[in-house]
């Protein structure tokens, strides 16, 4: 990742899509996610699972719509070339404490080195979750490559204004 740009499509790609994340409760989709979740070797998953959980404990991360994007409070991984974001569909929704009371599909799973990388993320990520076209998308749970070719455009849109 250059600095100063973010590549969502690049992030996605390395922390992975997966689906029929079981779990009837915040603390149990996340320990589900965490395990499929392709880490770097010096992140351990206990440490990754204990922060997102004692996130998530201070507020929920529902953002609304359907989708909550947990996250650390304090960065995790060491390097800024090992940052990721999973895409975890759950098998079935879940609450969340969303305020707009919508039950939980998806989770956008934040993983970052610094403090300013993990804002600009979280802004890129909430943003896309605002649309209306790629929340249709999301409704559908797609195939890897058909979210993945959605960011790259919504990206080559940014970058090009």
């Amino acid at each position: 990742m250059e600095s100063g740009r973010i590549d969502l499509e690049a992030l996605v790609r390395k922390g992975g899509i997966f689906y029929d994340i079981g779990g009837d409760t915040p603390k149990a989709v996340l320990k589900n996610a965490v395990e499929k979740i392709r880490l770097p070797a010096e992140v351990r998953r206990e440490a990754v699972l204990s922060a997102m959980i004692e996130r998530e404990d201070l507020m929920p991360t529902a953002v609304g719509h359907g989708i909550a994007i947990p996250h650390p409070r304090n960065p995790l991984i060491p390097l800024p070339e090992d940052q990721l974001i999973s895409v975890c569909f759950l098998k079935d929704p879940i609450d969340y404490k969303a305020l707009d009371k919508s039950p939980v599909f998806v989770l956008f799973i934040l993983l970052s080195a610094q403090a300013r990388l993990h804002l600009q993320i979280l802004s890129r990520v909430s943003y896309l979750c605002q649309r209306e076209d790629f929340l249709s998308l999301l409704q559908g749970k797609p195939k890897p490559e058909d979210l993945l070719a959605y960011i790259k455009t919504a990206q080559e849109s940014w970058l090009s204004q």
